[in-house]
């Protein structure tokens, strides 16, 4: 008579609790992880229609300089450059210039250290505001020209600059990310991405990950001994 073997329901219960626990520590990284790719793609992807479409846009009215007539009003200036960018993008949804038409949150936006901003563009009229097709939300500043981007539209997301907000601006008449002139200033400095998180659109285009919301203030990553450093030989670009 063959003997049969089997785990014990005991035997049983213990590893499906082994499981368990390893799932519970390793899902949430791996959800972060994968949320950060999707919106560094997100990112990425908007900054290269600002690009097109400011390209374009030049390419039919001239060099951005000739745009706007000698005596022309904020108003004018400001109505004319959403119009002139926005012609040559996918809109579903155009507030222009009026205030709390739904284009953005209405809550002031937070820093990437979680402070508090005294800003929020759905409130203001001297920013052009629209909604694209795929629910991201635009805010045009013709001071400046630089565009400010909430990746999660008006209603989703915690509405915090390096989470879900970011900004761009045209220099060389082309559209880049907000970056520092150098690398250090990355880290170090007010506007640094772990704290006001000015950069934090140049970071996730020249490095593709959002690991400065993985470090503190001072650069140092909360669940390592490395510290962000891309000034750095190597540069160090990652928490991992």
């Amino acid at each position: 008579m063959k003997k049969i073997i089997a785990f014990t329901l005991a035997e049983t219960l213990i590893v499906m609790g082994i499981i368990g626990i390893v799932s519970a520590l390793t899902l949430p990284n791996l959800n972060s992880s994968t949320g950060d790719k999707e919106k560094v793609a997100k990112v990425k992807k908007i900054y290269q229609n600002l690009d097109d479409a400011f390209s374009r846009a030049q390419s039919v009215y001239g060099p951005l300089e000739e745009w706007f007539p000698s005596g022309a009003s904020e108003t004018d200036i400001m109505t004319r450059f959403g119009e002139r960018i926005t012609e040559f993008m996918k809109v579903s949804k155009n507030c222009a210039l009026a205030a709390n038409a739904g284009c953005f949150s209405k809550q002031n936006m937070k820093y990437t250290d979680g402070r508090q901003s005294t800003v929020s563009y759905e409130t203001k009229t001297n920013v052009y505001k629209i909604i694209l097709a795929d629910g991201t939300s635009v805010a045009f500043m013709s001071v400046g020209h630089v565009f400010y981007v909430d990746i999660d539209g008006p209603n989703k997301g915690p509405n915090t600059i390096g989470k879900d907000i970011f900004s761009f601006e045209v220099s060389d008449n082309s559209v880049v990310p907000k970056r520092p002139s150098n690398f250090s200033d990355y880290i170090s400095g007010n506007d640094s991405v772990v704290k006001n998180g000015t950069y934090t659109s140049g970071w996730v285009v020249d490095f593709d990950n959002m690991d400065y919301l993985k470090a503190g203030t001072d650069g140092k990553c909360k669940n390592s001994n490395v510290t962000l450093n891309p000034a750095a030989n190597p540069p160090v670009i990652s928490c991992k």
